[in-house]
């Protein structure tokens, strides 16, 4: 059996202690090699042609450039799959949302003190993220953050006036985008949506905003006990679970600090098995790019309690763990690409 060569990564940080670190963290992978280190754009830029690194680690401020401006120079020009490593502020969350949007693949949390103690909890979730980057499809870009925050082909409405129906949707590595291009195409008046994406508690605010600029659908985060209404769409608040209820004759939000499910607080499975048990077959749900597996089991119960399933395809998706876990498990209808899955989810919603 011939062995996987390991991934070869180019650490780009302006701290000389951050890219010590992080090198040292990455080396102690086997199936990790650190080709080099750079303390700025330029010099990363000299080195990636240099070394043909597999993978980049980016450190969003650095000086003589801004790391998202050298991010959108080299997706344009040299596509490479690049993990961010950001700051948790609220500032870092907005320009960490840029930098995926531009199409960085996942991000990195950089701890606000002690830095090097910090990066060492990270550092299982750095390997796995860099090795993950290592597989997943990255495409030349075409500069999102110029783009209109909402296309000129908006769709028209739909009509729906009741709660009878509900989209539940969830994703991780990639789905910040992909998120972003489901709810650009649905309408104002779509069914109600219920979303989880694994982010950072400090991120959920910026995210919600994001996507709300985005789209036709009102998006917000969920507040606990608020009704679940057509033409939203629903985000978990930072760092808890979602889950839906039931109440008489709709749906509520319930939002809650519990302890995590598969490692992920939210947890895509959460979602969908609540899905599952309060609206059976008058939901839809939706699998998209995501490293591991949460949501498969969920959307599992989601198929066996009479909804229609929906998994992203491989060709399309940043990486098809999740909605390839899904699909291996038996939980999905029909795999679609990622353009495709908002027509259908009206389609399915209008039957």
């Amino acid at each position: 059996m011939m062995l996987q060569p390991p991934c070869r990564v180019l650490v780009v940080d302006d701290s000389a202690l951050v890219r010590q670190v992080l090198s040292e963290i990455l080396a102690a992978d086997p199936g990790i090699e650190v080709v080099g280190t750079a303390a700025d754009p330029f010099l990363a830029r000299e080195k990636i042609k240099r070394l043909n690194p597999d993978v980049l680690t980016l450190d969003v401020e650095m000086p003589r450039m801004d790391g998202l401006a050298f991010l959108e120079n080299l997706m344009r020009l040299h596509p490479l799959p690049v993990v961010m490593v950001s700051s948790l502020t609220e500032r870092g969350a907005d320009t960490t949302l840029q930098a995926l949007a531009l199409g960085a693949v996942d991000f990195v949390a950089k701890p606000k003190l002690d830095v090097a103690r910090g990066l060492e909890v990270y550092a299982e979730e750095l390997r796995a993220k860099v090795k993950m980057a290592a597989r997943s499809r990255v495409r030349a870009s075409a500069s999102p953050l110029r783009r209109p925050a909402l296309s000129s082909n908006t769709p028209a409405s739909i009509g729906f006036r009741t709660t009878d129906r509900l989209i539940a949707i969830g994703a991780s590595a990639g789905g910040t985008e992909a998120l972003r291009v489901v709810l650009e195409m649905m309408p104002a008046d779509s069914p109600a949506i219920v979303l989880t994406q694994h982010l950072p508690a400090s991120f959920s605010t910026a995210f919600a905003e994001r996507l709300d600029k985005h789209s036709p659908m009102s998006v917000r985060e969920a507040t606990d006990g608020e009704a679940i209404l057509p033409g939203h769409a629903y985000l978990p608040s930072g760092g808890r679970h979602l889950r839906i209820i039931r109440d008489g004759a709709r749906w509520r939000c319930r939002v809650d600090d519990t302890a995590p499910v598969n490692l992920h607080k939210p947890a895509v499975d959460v979602l969908f098995r609540s899905v599952a048990q309060s609206a059976g077959a008058n939901a839809i749900g939706a699998i998209l790019t995501g490293m591991g597996e949460d949501g498969a089991r969920g959307l599992l119960d989601m198929k066996q309690a009479g909804a229609t399933t929906l998994a992203q395809d491989e060709a399309s998706s940043v990486v098809w763990g999740m909605p390839g876990s899904a699909v291996r498990l038996g939980a999905v209808d029909e795999v679609l690409p990622l353009e495709r899955i908002a027509e259908r989810l009206l389609a399915l919603a209008r039957a």
